[in-house]
């Protein structure tokens, strides 16, 4: 909501041949303060919407530091978060979707289930796979890419899950490899949450 209402002011700002600058947060609402100033019209129209704007930001980060609080209390939580690249928001989200892990049989079930798996197209002498089918929780596979990203990219311990995502990149493409690491992360967690096991990163991609 707060990337939406900064994407909102920037978009009435360009109507009125002001263009703020990149930048988040603070730098932002210094942009947009300064490009008002001694425009008195504009700043009755934009100053309210800034003050929503800073609103949710503020309620935002209140949220967040209950909700990583709240992941500290929990078991799960502190279980899926073993995993490099999985953070609070990401263990949270899983936790709350899955719910009960005996709701399926299968971890690899878990993949199909949040749209992870790819649609298979055959017709004759056609054969073959497709896009991602993008069904179920849209928020939680979005979480489950920007952690399989952070694992091919930003996680400096190695794993089975990390080697196996840089080696399958390099075949494939970091796109589709990060869909793949993905999927499997998505089933690691689950069995994690199945066994009580923490990560174990020798056996992650096994």
């Amino acid at each position: 909501m707060t990337t939406q209402m900064s994407n909102q002011i920037r978009g009435l700002m360009k109507t009125f041949g002001l263009v703020v600058p990149k930048g988040g947060g603070r730098v932002f609402e210094g942009h947009v303060r300064s490009l008002l100033a001694g425009n008195a019209e504009l700043e009755k129209i934009l100053l309210p919407v800034l003050e929503a704007w800073r609103g949710l930001r503020s309620r935002s980060a209140e949220l967040s530091k209950q909700l990583v609080a709240s992941a500290g209390e929990s078991e799960k939580c502190q279980l899926l978060r073993s995993i490099p690249g999985v953070g609070a928001v990401t263990a949270s989200s899983f936790v709350a979707a899955i719910e009960d892990p005996a709701n399926f049989s299968k971890s690899r079930s878990v993949g199909a289930w949040i749209g992870l798996t790819t649609k298979r197209y055959q017709s004759g002498e056609v054969d073959y796979d497709g896009h991602i089918s993008r069904r179920g929780d849209n928020h939680l596979r979005g979480l489950l890419y920007e952690a399989a990203v952070v694992i091919l990219t930003r996680t400096m311990a190695d794993s089975t899950l990390r080697i196996w995502g840089l080696k399958l990149k390099e075949k494939i493409g970091f796109k589709r490899a990060a869909v793949a690491v993905a999927r499997k992360l998505a089933v690691i967690m689950h069995t994690m949450l199945k066994t009580g096991e923490l990560f174990d990163r020798s056996l992650a991609a096994a």
